[in-house]
């Protein structure tokens, strides 16, 4: 498959990821964005585990776990956390530094060096979600709590080591993205679940409508998007994919006008801009070095050429012997609420309407 195709793919992740909010806020209870993760997360995992029928082996369990956790277990309740303490636009523009926190932990763990214009491209994007989004802020709406801003910046952290771990530790002979993206979402699930419980406590009665959200939330949103998301790793540098982030909180806006009726001011029109303009040259710039493949564990093969990886290059240089409200006025200003999870990765915790609300009226 070309590299067109597979960013092409790849990039239908985020797009999906970018309807999350209207779903959210249109056809599921409101409060509860520790339950919507846990019912977007584990069922989806349990269907993908069932189809596969493959369970990790050796270090691959604990491989498995550290990636659950950082991709989904972590990354949701932190995004969560987030979005509840701070403006909606503050934590999107918090999330939005993904693909240079890529860039840096690829040039850490992969040996890939830092571009100049990858920089530049990642700083256009953060430019880029501002516009999207703090431009429904008010002056006094902007406040700055740190444990909002810590959790926003680790939740971005978190999936962005989640993207080059996954890059850098491939996948074990003869598993497939599907398997892999089976595990994780599990284990992910498997973590929030008592969480919520703790937090939120038992769930309300849920109508046919919620049932509706959640079913599309767990097999499209989730199942089906971080499917293609952990296939089209496989065919592309991690950053390049970081950067197709930015498309998630694009689309929110696109729907949000197509499907609301909104009306997009100047500024987020540029920020729409802006941030497509960050994803073709931030990609464009990634996919301009020969894509890294993903390595297998020591002694395995994914089926692709692993010269440029490590532990094939330790055993060739040491002669093989290595280590082992909903009308649509409101909808522009609540939707910066759920911006920064779209913008950080694409897993949306449902970030509370009140918090939205009170941006709204400020």
């Amino acid at each position: 498959m070309s590299r067109t195709s597979v960013f092409l793919l790849t990039a239908l992740a985020p797009l999906t990821w970018g309807t999350t909010y209207i779903v959210t806020t249109e056809l599921l209870p409101p409060g509860r964005p520790l339950l919507t993760g846990a019912l977007r997360a584990l069922p989806a995992g349990l269907l993908l585990l069932a189809a596969v029928r493959t369970l990790p082996r050796g270090s691959w369990w604990w491989r498995a776990a550290a990636l659950g956790t950082l991709n989904i277990g972590a990354f949701f309740p932190l995004l969560f956390l987030a979005a509840y303490r701070l403006p909606g636009g503050v934590a999107a523009v918090l999330g939005s530094v993904q693909p240079l926190l890529v860039i840096g932990l690829s040039a850490a763990l992969l040996g890939q060096s830092a571009r100049p214009r990858a920089v530049a491209a990642g700083l256009l994007g953060v430019a880029g979600v501002a516009g999207v989004a703090l431009v429904v802020l008010r002056p006094q709406s902007a406040g700055f709590d740190v444990l909002g801003l810590v959790a926003g910046l680790v939740g971005a952290g978190s999936m962005a080591a989640g993207t080059v771990l996954a890059k850098r530790w491939g996948r074990p002979d003869g598993v497939g993205p599907l398997t892999l993206t089976a595990w994780q979402l599990t284990v992910g699930g498997l973590l929030i679940v008592p969480l919520a419980l703790a937090v939120e406590g038992l769930p309300p009665q849920l109508s046919v409508v919620n049932l509706a959200g959640y079913g599309y939330l767990a097999t499209v949103g989730t199942a089906l998007a971080y499917w293609l998301w952990w296939r089209g790793l496989d065919g592309m540098p991690a950053a390049s994919a970081a950067f197709l982030s930015l498309l998630s909180p694009v689309t929110a806006v696109i729907v949000g006008w197509l499907a609301l009726g909104q009306s997009l001011t100047p500024a987020q029109v540029t920020g729409v801009a802006l941030a497509l303009g960050a994803t073709a040259v931030g990609a464009v710039t990634a996919n301009g070095r020969r894509a890294q493949p993903s390595c297998p564990a020591m002694g395995h093969s994914t089926g692709s050429d692993t010269s440029d990886c490590p532990a094939t290059q330790l055993i060739e240089v040491g002669g093989g012997q290595g280590r082992g409200s909903r009308p649509a006025a409101r909808y522009t200003a609540s939707m910066t609420a759920m911006l920064a999870t779209e913008s950080a990765g694409g897993v949306s915790t449902g970030a509370p309407r009140s918090t939205a609300s009170a941006n709204a009226r400020s």
